[in-house]
């Protein structure tokens, strides 16, 4: 599936769908969607994107999905079934995240704890340092599990599998996911 700039411009400030099951061991957190992402109505699609490459590496997901060209039923399926949420700390949509206020971060952060609160997941992962920073008020945080909780659940922070995060790869995101995912009981 190809879109034109125009046709994905079109998708800006779009809001997508979480993707949540009904009692979530694990939630992921992205900062926001990206233009493919609201256009597919699939986190994190963008075809360029190692989120789902990192997943299936850390075995979190038995194999890398056709995320770019929007999640069918089974796709939705096999993270519902696992227990296994996505979220967006502020919704809408931009073609990147630096477009976004730290109002809006810390916003979509107070939302978060909200959101928090009903899901009642395990573990709940954050992706992105520089969003968490800025969102959550923590400017010297660093990757990893925080020292504070988000509700009843573990707080992690991972880093970001854009590719505009060009210093880590699948493997090192791969293991940045494992942990979050073991917390959970998703992984052993």
């Amino acid at each position: 599936m190809k879109y034109t700039r125009a046709e994905l411009e079109s998708y800006r400030d779009a809001v997508i769908d979480d993707l949540m099951p009904e009692h979530p061991l694990l939630v992921f957190v992205g900062i926001n969607p990206g233009l493919w992402t609201a256009a597919t109505n699939t986190p994190f699609a963008h075809p360029g994107n190692r989120f789902y490459p990192a997943l299936a590496a850390a075995g979190i997901i038995p194999r890398v999905l056709a995320f770019s060209e929007g999640f069918t039923d089974d796709d939705r399926g096999l993270f519902l079934d696992r227990g296994i949420g996505i979220s967006n700390l502020v919704r809408r949509a931009t073609v990147r995240a630096d477009e976004l206020s730290r109002a809006e971060l810390r916003a979509g952060a107070e939302r978060l704890a909200t959101d928090a609160a009903h899901w009642r997941a395990r573990v709940i992962a954050v992706v992105g340092l520089t969003a968490y920073r800025q969102g959550f008020a923590r400017p010297k945080a660093t990757a990893g599990r925080q020292p504070e909780m988000l509700g009843a659940a573990e707080l992690w922070v991972v880093p970001n599998p854009s590719g505009l995060n060009a210093h880590d790869t699948v493997a090192t995101l791969a293991e940045a996911y494992s942990g979050p995912a073991r917390a959970a009981g998703i992984l052993p």
